[in-house]
């Protein structure tokens, strides 16, 4: 899809289709609005509006035949809803709902987007990253495929310049994304710990380095191996660095779990909740579409991405409840339950990040069922030892359209992780689960800021949300992407 700013009147370009936004009757005043209508005889303002009585309520659309009037042989008017309550996220909404609309349109291969606002890098940023997440489809394994013949959008604005910086960071941030939904929607079969750090290793201007079994052994890192030994597929410990040209501002480790099919282990899940367990490695599948577009984004960041992949399966040589384990840091943690397995596998991560002094460290991870009941699919739980930290993560999601909601860790939500015969067991209270896995996690960040993204909720959907289909979101990338590169 070719996504480019144009400057002509909306009337002198030659598109198969005008998309046109409307907050209200204020729009009116709008020049391209103006134009539009007095060419159409103003049957937008006279026929739309009132004998049809259409209200530009947010998402809501009708499609007008020119009846050979324009160029254009019909008109998309899109609802913006009211113009003090619309944001950027509402634009990019606004473009993945007309992504999917023009799916089911005949003979559409280009578009004129024309919004009754100023047009410069955020707005086009949004435009663009609609566009093609809301064109997104994984058929990969299906025999008849998705046609998607639109090829260009052009997006109207007076400032060329700032729109075309905006179009290529959201064509970026948007492919990045495509990047994690797809590996978070395919089987377990093919996104296997080998794969992922496969996939790592071919990734451009990244420096990778794979741990295998051996050499986890020799680190330390007990917790993880044990999660992984009942798994005929070998964990993959995963370290991709990437460093700017010139010198560094700060370095930082993305985090990313990545159990690429969860089990339960002995605490077996029942059918129904292992069907998607596939997508149990999405942090680990953010992380990744995070490094395949970092080098060209450029930030005069140093940016260590981890992942700690491996399989929690069951056999002869799997671990068990009761089972003491050593992390990488010298704490012991008893096994309460085989299936609260991630937060394990992230325990030696972080203290393999920290070990790289950096400045600070970001997990993202399907971790938790407490936090997909405390806030649904609507929001991701965010939490850590640094407030301004997580207030400047907070700032970038809302930036993105990816929704985090801040959650404590109280000393008292280490109370319930006592254990009698090691330094702390993997599970506490199934009440406030959320935080008492994070109170886990802190146990292995001593000194350095960390933020935690318990993404169980937002990373996998069962049913449409925001112009997002069923199956993964790549949930965080373009959160962190934003905050990587502000």
């Amino acid at each position: 899809m070719n996504i480019k700013p144009e400057q002509k009147p909306v009337l002198e370009t030659n598109a198969d289709l005008i998309v046109l936004g409307l907050f209200d009757e204020k729009t009116q005043k709008d020049a391209s609005y103006k134009a539009i209508d007095s060419a159409l005889n103003k049957s937008i303002s006279n026929y739309v509006l009132k004998v049809e009585q259409f209200k530009p309520k947010f998402l809501s659309s009708y499609v007008l035949p020119t009846l050979g009037k324009i160029n254009t042989p019909k008109i998309l008017i899109m609802g913006l809803g009211e113009k003090e309550k619309f944001t950027s996220d509402k634009l990019r909404q606004v473009s993945m709902s007309v992504a999917s609309k023009i799916k089911a349109f005949k003979n559409v291969g280009s578009v004129s987007v024309v919004i009754p606002q100023s047009v410069g890098a955020d707005e086009a940023q949004c435009i663009t990253e609609g566009f093609i997440l809301g064109q997104y489809c994984f058929d990969k394994y299906k025999s008849e495929k998705q046609k998607n013949i639109l090829k260009t959008v052009l997006v109207h604005t007076e400032d060329v310049k700032s729109a075309k910086k905006g179009i290529a960071k959201g064509e970026l941030l948007a492919n990045a994304t495509k990047f994690a939904r797809n590996l978070s929607n395919e089987p377990a079969q093919y996104a296997t710990p080998t794969k992922l750090a496969e996939i790592a290793q071919s990734l451009p201007n990244i420096t990778t380095e794979v741990l295998d079994k051996a050499a986890c052994k020799k680190q330390g890192m007990g917790a993880f191996l044990a999660v992984g030994q009942g798994s005929d597929q070998p964990p993959k410990f995963i370290h991709m660095t990437y460093k700017p040209t010139k010198k560094a501002s700060k370095k930082i480790a993305i985090i990313g779990k990545g159990i690429t099919f969860d089990s339960g282990g002995y605490d077996i899940k029942p059918p129904a909740s292992m069907l998607n367990m596939k997508d149990d490695m999405s942090g680990a599948a953010a992380v990744l579409g995070i490094m395949s577009v970092i080098s060209a984004l450029s930030p005069n960041i140093e940016v260590h991405a981890i992942i700690a992949a491996c399989e929690n399966m069951l056999n002869g040589s799997s671990y068990k409840p009761g089972d003491v384990l050593t992390a990488k840091n010298g704490k012991t943690i008893e096994v309460d339950n085989t299936d609260a397995e991630g937060r394990l596998t992230l325990a030696d991560a972080l203290c393999f990040a920290e070990e790289l002094k950096v400045d600070e460290i970001v997990d993202v991870a399907t971790l938790t069922g407490a936090c997909l009941v405390a806030l649904g699919h609507y929001a991701s739980g965010i939490m850590g030892n640094d407030d301004n930290l997580i207030a400047e993560i907070q700032q970038a999601s809302e930036k993105a359209g990816e929704a985090f909601w801040k959650l404590p860790i109280w000393e008292t939500h280490m109370d319930s992780l006592k254990s009698d015969i090691a330094d702390m067991k993997n599970t506490g209270s199934r009440y406030g689960g959320a935080s008492v896995a994070g109170a886990f996690l802190k146990n292995f960040v001593s000194s350095t800021k960390w933020v935690h993204l318990d993404v169980a909720g937002t990373a996998y959907l069962e049913s449409p949300y925001k112009g997002f289909i069923k199956g993964g979101t790549g949930i965080a990338v373009r959160t962190l992407l934003e905050y990587i590169t502000k």
